[in-house]
């Protein structure tokens, strides 16, 4: 029944001398000859494992070690798929820039807010704009004003070179909100209807 693991060594493959601390479930069985440990782990068809090879003594845990392993690669699997990656998406603003495309790019950001995502907002001056660095800052708070509900700012705008850059970072619990927003006007309106 021996088998090697990359983690643990678990009962022939155990390289202890002396006594090891024993558990089993719940329950400690104290500190016992490794060899007494094996015994009481084959008796109950199950393995010993080392646990804290580097403690004093060494604890060893039996247990269903093929179970253990499963358990704990679907733990591993449940956190990967829970985790999120926040991706940094950038949205090109300019000073002269016309009301239905400064809508447009900021709807664009709000919907990567919505995802979860960063944005990086560069509005780049060009020529004598960099004169009229106050009109930059203009546009880029009134961008602000249009994400507030869906971010917030991270990075205040600062001037890099010749380009003005600020920083939004999504709104925690932003897909809790629109559903109790939803909810509230349809049941009003039934109320309303009846």
């Amino acid at each position: 029944m021996a088998n090697n693991s990359k983690d643990y060594q678990i009962n022939d493959a155990i390289r202890v001398s002396g006594s090891v601390r024993v558990v089993n479930g719940s329950e400690q069985l104290g500190i016992i000859p490794l060899s007494r440990a094996k015994e009481i782990a084959y008796d109950q068809g199950l393995d010993l494992v080392l646990m804290s090879p580097n403690s004093d003594p060494p604890v060893c845990r039996i247990m269903d070690y093929g179970k253990f392993c499963y358990e704990r690669e679907k733990k591993e699997k449940e956190a990967k798929r829970k985790q999120q990656i926040v991706e940094i998406k950038e949205v090109q603003l300019s000073c002269k820039i016309d009301t239905h495309d400064f809508e447009t790019k900021a709807k664009r950001a709000v919907g990567f807010l919505a995802d979860g995502n960063k944005v990086k907002v560069v509005l780049r001056f060009r020529g004598r704009e960099m004169a009229h660095q106050q009109i930059g800052r203009d546009v880029l708070e009134r961008f602000e004003d249009y994400c507030r509900e869906s971010g917030t700012v991270d990075k205040r705008p600062v001037l890099e070179g010749r380009q003005m850059t600020m920083m939004i970072n999504p709104i925690k619990q932003k897909a809790d909100k629109p559903e109790k927003k939803e909810k509230a006007p349809v049941d009003s309106g039934e109320a309303a209807g009846e």
